[in-house]
């Protein structure tokens, strides 16, 4: 499966567990780190945890593992690692002091379709 399909369904699998302002980075000319990150915010801890058990099980039903989860236990900065695709899944005051669309502000945009666009 390429990136960039694995990257919509986890965008969907966020959207599925009420994520807000999804966001996915083309980190393609920027990072060697990652090819996409994704960045969404939950409202609280537990819908946090939830984000990140979302992306897992819908990447698991497609056949794929995830290589590692870090943060679930406090669930301010989930980090998911898919390989080519790294989802950052932030507490929401955690997620405008670290501002990670400004930091990798060169990256680009990937339109992702979920929520209204569905």
């Amino acid at each position: 499966m390429e990136d960039k399909d694995l990257l919509q369904i986890v965008a969907t699998a966020c959207d599925d567990k009420r994520a807000e302002e999804i966001v996915a980075l083309d980190m393609n000319e920027v990072s060697l780190v990652a090819d996409y990150f994704l960045i969404c915010h939950g409202s609280n801890e537990r819908q946090v945890q939830a984000i990140a058990r979302g992306i897992k099980d819908a990447v698991e039903e497609e056949g794929m593992s995830i290589k590692r989860i870090e943060g679930m236990e406090q669930a301010r900065w989930v980090l998911v690692d898919l390989g080519g695709i790294v989802c950052h899944i932030f507490h929401k005051e955690e997620r405008s002091y670290y501002n990670l669309e400004r930091l990798w502000g060169d990256a680009a945009q990937v339109t992702l379709h979920v929520g209204q666009e569905k």
